[in-house]
């Protein structure tokens, strides 16, 4: 549990502007293991349960010719010698099919969700648990990161990448954008060619500009604290991102969640 209880807040310029009054979300006990849960119903929320059809494969009229032909008793079509309806076949069947049936989604209660998020957020104030994440910040930097609201009104990329060398964080965007790589695989062929680290998770109240300026730039997101998920806070499930707060965001956050 963090002791943690003010937090400075940053200019534009990256200098400490004035200090804040953490609320008690940031005073959360850390729990790795509902976060990982929390994650991982997150993301198997989104998956399709896929099916194949039951005669795919068995429309044929192929007979095993028996023994005694001195040939392998594959099924065979009626009246030719070519194999059918086995799987090792040309147009037979699969052998183990993906089913409907099979259970893909991890189920979560609300309350333990609620609590995987609270202490997620939390984990965004520990300093260790950002640097065991390999993020890479300015030291002198003190977190949670939170910023004045001004910080919303930022519309062109060449002003965000401005604050961000001030504030010190420029250098985890250069970090993600050095790890960018071509997956193996087929899935290179399927509109997944690249593999991209996370870096910075920027939380706004209200998106004035700031989304289109930060969103291209290697592994960095943007959210509103509204729809602020496990899957912002904690990718993969390991908590600690580098996450920059808004006033408006910080305050939004409490309001309209319950983490109490």
């Amino acid at each position: 549990m963090s002791s943690i209880t003010e937090a400075i807040v940053y200019d534009l310029e990256g200098k400490p502007a004035k200090k804040l009054t953490l609320p008690k979300v940031f005073q959360t006990s850390i729990r790795p293991d509902l976060i990982q849960r929390a994650f991982l119903a997150s993301f198997t929320a989104r998956l399709q349960p896929q099916g194949r059809d039951v005669e795919a494969g068995m429309r044929t009229t192929a007979e095993s010719w028996g023994v005694g032909y001195g040939v392998a008793r594959v099924p065979r079509v009626k009246g030719t010698s070519r194999a059918a309806l086995a799987p090792m076949t040309v147009g037979g069947r699969r052998a183990h099919p993906p089913r409907v049936e099979k259970v893909l989604v991890e189920r979560i209660n609300v309350k333990e969700k609620r609590l995987a998020i609270a202490s997620a957020i939390a984990a965004t104030a520990n300093k260790e648990l950002v640097k065991a994440r390999g993020h890479r910040f300015d030291d002198s930097l003190s977190f949670p990161l939170i910023v004045v609201d001004d910080v919303e009104a930022i519309s062109t990329a060449i002003e965000a990448k401005k604050f961000l060398v001030r504030l010190g964080l420029w250098s985890d965007v250069e970090r993600a954008k050095n790890g960018i790589k071509i997956k193996a695989g087929r899935g290179k062929m399927r509109g997944r060619k690249y593999r991209e680290p996370k870096s910075l998770l920027l939380v706004l109240g209200e998106d004035r500009g700031a989304r289109k300026a930060f969103r291209n730039f290697p592994g960095v997101d943007v959210a509103l604290a509204r729809t602020l998920s496990i899957k912002h806070l904690a990718p993969g499930g390991v908590p600690g991102r580098l996450t920059l707060y808004t006033e408006t965001a910080l305050a939004k956050l409490i309001s309209e969640r319950e983490f109490e």
